[in-house]
């Protein structure tokens, strides 16, 4: 490479780069982060792989749009614009069209079924303000919802309209990968920062309009699964259990004092739960001191729950009930409903074992023919181009979830995964994600939560 488009090469990898920065600094500040915690957190941001490769994308592709640009002026200079607009249309327009044209064709063929349901909106709640049948029956009718903002009136009447009675807010805590050593902390226990204050304000809206509110923090990692964390001394083990300590401690005290109806004290921690059993058990009887609402741990399907020993201290077995249901894609209901019976025989012998109501703190399907197989998978930005969408075994996950579990007298209820108050309708139609929301899967959950 000559030197002169070395330096352009790295001018433009440089503005890549500012782009970026620049970009996140707008979206962390955008809601409930202040510029000082957006400067904090940007070295954690900014080293991760994830981001790295993303601004490498990003300047790849604009460094093939600068060299194609450039070629088609230099002929332009040489041979005049008829010729330049010639090859254009030839060598560049046409082939992306091409490209643009297969896209669209495989987003639609993938989009595609033949799938009319019924949408009943008479049992939605017209009233503005949730029934509040959680007083009679003991059910949470709950959903996992983000895409919070200042003014959250037309976001939370939504929830009100399809029947949801609780509310998962989940502020994230941040480890780089399992083997960090400390994870983020706030500067002071107890003392709010802007992001804080945006959760506390927000619980008290959902409040105002009589939806309970379960504070569920959730330890995000940029590498990695927060179930798998290592440590190789007891000294790491201790280190990173008081900086999580910390932050339950913290979230602790603002479920206290905004009213929370319902702290989870942790997600899908099975190392440190193996690793940790006393430290764990003295941490339920800190919380305690501080918080004194109902309390629940999230625990993974696949025999996290097996490992807990202080299931006597809280309130609800939590179970993050990502269960497989089906081996085939595209299952009539009678096949899902057949899939949940050797999981409700191990979660009755549970709830026997315990005496506890069990709490399905997160449960949901993707809009994929594959979405009973492997529940906990994510879709990808490229899934509608190679799965097949469907509404309709999102659907009838549902229902039969509702039908096998909902009459149960040890269940307690669910928090569907996930709800963004931010997702817009004209965007459904190719949506292979968890969100119910504009689907037929949002009228079968609102059917279900208006049930007794």
């Amino acid at each position: 490479m000559k030197k002169k488009e070395l330096y352009i090469a790295l001018g433009i990898y440089g503005s890549c780069w500012l782009i970026a920065i620049l970009l996140y600094f707008i979206m962390a500040t955008r809601g409930d982060t202040s510029f000082s915690d957006a400067v904090g957190f940007f070295p954690r941001a900014f080293t991760n792989s994830s981001s790295q490769i993303a601004v490498h994308i990003f300047f790849t592709l604009v460094y093939l749009l600068f060299l194609i640009f450039r070629y088609f002026f230099r002929i332009y200079k040489k041979k005049g614009l008829k010729t330049s607009l010639k090859r254009f249309a030839y060598r560049f327009a046409l082939p992306v069209i091409g490209v643009l044209l297969v896209f669209k064709l495989l987003v639609y063929s993938n989009g595609y079924e033949d799938f009319n349901y019924q949408w009943d909106p008479s049992i939605e709640n017209s009233t503005g303000i949730a029934k509040d049948m959680y007083e009679k029956d003991g059910k949470h009718r709950g959903m996992s919802v983000f895409g919070w903002e200042d003014d959250n009136e037309v976001g939370i009447s939504d929830l009100v309209r399809n029947n949801i009675e609780w509310v998962a807010v989940v502020p994230f805590m941040y480890q780089e990968n399992p083997r960090t050593a400390v994870m983020g902390v706030p500067k002071k226990i107890g003392t709010w920062s802007r992001r804080d204050s945006s959760f506390i304000k927000t619980i008290g809206q959902l409040h105002a309009k009589g939806i309970h509110v379960q504070l569920k923090p959730h330890l995000w990692m940029s590498d990695g699964w927060r179930s798998s964390i290592k440590h190789d001394t007891e000294e790491g083990w201790d280190t990173w259990f008081d900086s999580y300590k910390a932050n339950m401690l913290h979230y602790a005290q603002m479920a206290q004092i905004s009213n929370v109806e319902l702290l989870c004290i942790g997600t899908e921690l099975k190392s440190s739960l193996k690793k940790q059993p006393e430290r764990w058990r003295n941490l339920v009887s800190e919380i305690k001191e501080v918080y004194k609402g109902k309390l629940t741990y999230a625990a993974n399907w696949d025999g996290e729950f097996e490992l807990i020993d202080f299931w006597n201290e809280l309130d609800y077995m939590g179970i993050q009930a990502y269960f497989p249901l089906t081996k085939e894609k595209n299952p009539p209901l009678e096949a899902i409903l057949k899939g949940w019976d050797r999981h409700i025989t191990k979660l009755e012998a549970l709830h026997q074992k315990h005496e506890l109501p069990i709490l399905f703190t997160e449960v949901g399907y993707k809009s994929d023919a594959a979405a009973t197989i492997k529940p906990w998978e994510w879709s990808s930005l490229s899934s509608i181009l190679v799965n097949q969408k469907s509404d309709k075994t999102q659907q009838l996950a549902f229902e039969a979830l509702y039908q096998r579990l909902w009459h149960k007298k040890w269940f307690a209820g669910t928090y569907i995964w996930e709800w963004n108050t931010r997702t817009s309708e004209d965007n459904s139609y190719q949506s292979l994600n968890f969100s119910p929301r504009f689907k037929p899967a949002e009228n079968t959950i609102a059917k279900w939560y208006a049930k007794p």
